[in-house]
C-alpha cells in the first residue's frame, strides 16, 4: 500500500518517500519526475535536492491539484527535470547546467483534454497564484489543445512575478517567439 503524505508539510516528508506516495487528493510522487525520455535513455530524473523535492509538491497542491479540481481529470506532461533529463532533452553537452524552473521543482507542463490551451492559460492567470504562466506553442488552426501550457511557481515565502507570455510561431521570421500576455498569435 502506497504511504499517504496529503497531511504532511513537504519538509516533512522521508529524504527518499515512496513514488507511489500520494501527495494531494489526485496526485502521487511519481508523477512529478515520470519522462519518456528519461525512460527511453535511462536516465534517472529522481529529485536531486531536497528543496526540489518540496518546491514540486507545493507546484502539485497550489496548481496541479487545484487545476484538477476545476476541469477534471489531467497527467502532467512535465513537471520536475533533473539535469541529466535537461540536458538530454536539450541536446546539451555533460558540463551544461540548466536554470529551468523545471529543473528545480518549480515549474509543469500541462494540459486538459476538454478545455483549450489558451482558456486553460487564461483561467490559471485569473485564479491561481504563479511565477510564470506561458501559453506555448498554441494555434487555434490546429485545434484547441494545440501547445501547452507552463506555469511555475516559486517555494513558499518567494515572490513571484506574475508574468504572463506567450511563445507562439512568428510568421514573418518563420520561428518561435515569446510575446506579452496571452494570445493565440501574432497580429
Amino acid at each position: 500500500m502506497a504511504e499517504d503524505y496529503r497531511s504532511l508539510e513537504a519538509s516533512e516528508l522521508p529524504l527518499r518517500p515512496d513514488p507511489r506516495g500520494r501527495i494531494s487528493r489526485n496526485f502521487a510522487l511519481w508523477e512529478l519526475t515520470r519522462s519518456e525520455i528519461a525512460q527511453r535513455e535511462n536516465i534517472d530524473n529522481a529529485f536531486e535536492e531536497r528543496a526540489h523535492l518540496e518546491a514540486a509538491i507545493h507546484l502539485t497542491r497550489e496548481v496541479l491539484q487545484k487545476v484538477r479540481d476545476e476541469f477534471g481529470p489531467l497527467s502532467p506532461n512535465s513537471v520536475y527535470r533533473g539535469q541529466a533529463l535537461e540536458r538530454a532533452l536539450k541536446n546539451k553537452p555533460a558540463d551544461w547546467t540548466s536554470t529551468s524552473q523545471h529543473s528545480r521543482g518549480e515549474a509543469c507542463d500541462i494540459e486538459v483534454p476538454s478545455l483549450s490551451t489558451l482558456d486553460l492559460a487564461r483561467w490559471i492567470e485569473k485564479n491561481l497564484e504563479y511565477d510564470q504562466l506561458i501559453c506555448e506553442c498554441y494555434d487555434p488552426a490546429r485545434g484547441p489543445n494545440a501547445g501547452w501550457v507552463h506555469v511555475s511557481l516559486k517555494p513558499p515565502g518567494q515572490p513571484n512575478r506574475r508574468e504572463s507570455l506567450s511563445y507562439i510561431m512568428d510568421p514573418e521570421a518563420r520561428k518561435y517567439v515569446y510575446v506579452p500576455d496571452l494570445v493565440p498569435s501574432i497580429a
